[in-house]
């Protein structure tokens, strides 16, 4: 493995754990930047790579946020909304 190699897994590991550690956490790439002190490129190829790895996505607003995994019950799954619940009629 290439030294950049090295340095660029350490880095995708240094990133994803930032994420895991504050759930919620949105960065955008140039505030990705400033944290982990790298260039305009590498930061993009890396970011890239997390989101290409499904770990993170893209908001409508230009932040990189983890994706979480829970996703809402479909609307058949849910329980009723208060006042809504229907009766079999006998």
């Amino acid at each position: 493995m290439m030294p950049d190699q090295i340095h660029g897994e350490e880095m995708l590991l240094r990133m994803k754990g930032e994420f895991l550690e504050m759930p919620g956490l949105r960065l955008t790439e140039a505030q990705a930047r400033r944290l982990w002190g790298l260039d305009a490129d590498s930061c993009g190829a890396l970011l890239r790579e997390l989101v290409y790895a499904n770990f993170l996505f893209l908001t409508h607003n230009g932040a990189f946020m983890r994706v979480e995994h829970a996703m809402p019950a479909p609307v058949a799954l849910r329980p009723p909304a208060p006042g809504n619940v229907a009766f079999p009629s006998a």
